[in-house]
């Protein structure tokens, strides 16, 4: 071969192999990137080009999907009660992706999970149609629909769970959405959207999740055990040392308690009957930032928790002595949302052990074969057992003759307690009502719950954790119960 024949041969090798190079790094090492881009419309259309796996809920779908008019999009998701479960489930939009479980599913509910590979490989050699898989989730409809309508028009949020698994079993925010108004990718759809956003009760927002509040004296179930499980009081009926006023350090203010209630020197359980700030505001004193921090870490807070949707972290921080004092109360940076609320009720009712909560239970193939069911972990022991029978005692003496008896329920043990969080500089906002508890049967504990409420339109003087969020519980406690028999 004469040299310019030579040189021509190997420009052409050069440039076949680097055509090759850059085919295989667009194929493999830039695939991934590629298809998530949204200028590729392509992946888009195949995502809606056939119908979603749905979300389960006591066996029955709580989505579904219904053919597209006028778009290249075939498909599109709607939900049955939208803003009921908007909350648990998120939303799925031809325009504006998903969230929640929606998003984190996404690959078994459109079928494109490589847990579901030997479905797609049969549908095309039997000429099946494409399918999604489903979720199978741990809520139940009853206790849903409980939270639900008990918040009615109120802001809030609900959380509750099975303290002997950490199966959720209601998750409510409200007021909320319905997410099938932007499911498409039309103007109109938009516009909904942009009217959600836009609104000043933040509607999207998962107050459930995603919002923190003073947990108020609700947190004082926390501070209770850190004072067991640090030894600083054993015996829950003797006197503390608690004196009355008692000032909070290097201050020059008291620590008020609300109303003409006997603290002085109270007892654990009078304490938490009572809801005494004077006698909590000093245990969280005495034991110290560090110590209450470690405890309140044990129940989850300062910590991101996955349920698998993201719940964003409780704050217990770290800080000053007077600081640190409010903070044991449920004030000052003491920051929770109702899904770590209820983790701490969880945590007493199953005799300290504290389970990770989780609400999906299954997934599923097309053809309703498992392909994942979810084991039952523990997440932490904030409680010695002992302790926590000696919590449980204090919180049902809340129930039984204190602040929390709106929660009783006939022939069902029942634990609680009250908080109304301060709110705003200065206490100048309305506050939040909050409550905690579990109910027990003979079984156990089948039910811990979470309620927050954010009445703006109630006066400030009917605004209470007792007055408010107790009923709410003790509804969703009822509804869980019920369903089990």
């Amino acid at each position: 071969m004469n040299k310019p024949l030579r040189r021509i041969a190997i420009f052409c090798g050069v440039l076949i192999l680097a055509l090759l190079v850059r085919t295989n790094y667009l194929q493999y090492v830039r695939a991934d990137e590629l298809n998530g881009r949204d200028e590729n419309r392509r992946v888009r259309i195949e995502r809606y080009a056939h119908e979603r796996g749905n979300i389960i809920v006591d066996g029955k779908s709580v989505t579904g999907s219904v053919e597209t008019k006028g778009s290249d999009f075939k498909y599109k998701r709607v939900w049955k009660d939208g803003p009921m479960w908007a909350p648990v489930t998120g939303y799925a939009s031809q325009a504006f992706d998903a969230t929640q479980l929606e998003k984190i599913e996404d690959g078994i509910l459109t079928g494109n999970d490589d847990q579901l590979f030997f479905n797609r490989t049969l549908s095309m050699f039997t000429g099946g149609k494409k399918q999604g898989g489903n979720i199978v989730t741990t809520l139940n409809g009853a206790a849903q629909k409980a939270a639900f309508k008990g918040l009615g028009g109120r802001k809030g949020a609900v959380a509750a769970l099975d303290p002997q698994t950490g199966a959720i079993l209601a998750l409510v925010s409200t007021p909320s959405y319905d997410p099938s108004v932007f499911a498409g990718n039309s103007d109109k759809d938009s516009e909904a959207r942009q009217q959600l956003l836009k609104d000043k009760d933040k509607p999207m927002v998962n107050r459930a999740l995603r919002e923190t509040y003073p947990p108020g004296s609700t947190f004082k179930v926390v501070t209770a055990a850190a004072a067991l499980e640090n030894g600083l009081y054993t015996d829950i009926d003797a006197k503390t040392d608690s004196p009355l006023p008692w000032r909070l350090p290097l201050s020059t203010q008291d620590l008020d308690n609300e109303g003409n209630i006997p603290c002085k020197d109270a007892s654990l359980r009078e304490s938490l009957r009572w809801s005494c700030n004077s006698v909590f505001g000093k245990i969280s004193d005495d034991l110290g930032n560090e110590k209450m921090m470690d405890e309140a870490e044990k129940f989850g807070f300062n910590k991101e928790i996955f349920t698998p949707v993201r719940a964003d972290a409780s704050a217990y921080p770290k800080d000053n002595r007077p600081q640190n004092a409010m903070a044991g109360i449920g004030q000052a940076s003491n920051r929770a949302t109702p899904l770590q609320m209820a983790m701490v009720a969880a945590a007493v009712a199953n005799d300290g052990k504290l389970m990770q909560p989780y609400m999906v239970a299954e997934r599923q193939t097309p053809s309703l074969d498992s392909i994942y069911t979810h084991e039952k972990e523990q997440f932490s022991q904030p409680l010695s057992g002992e302790n926590a029978q000696k919590l449980q005692q204090m919180m049902e003496t809340v129930v039984k003759n204190g602040t929390g008896t709106n929660a009783l329920i006939d022939g069902v043990t029942v634990g609680g307690k009250t908080g109304t969080a301060q709110h705003g500089l200065n206490n100048s906002e309305k506050p939040y009502a909050w409550f905690i508890s579990y109910a027990k049967t003979d079984s156990g504990s089948p039910v811990a719950v979470a309620v927050v409420v954010e009445d703006g339109q109630a006066n400030r003087d009917d605004i209470s954790g007792g007055g408010l969020a107790a009923p709410i519980a003790r509804a969703v406690m009822k509804a869980v119960i019920d369903s089990k028999k």
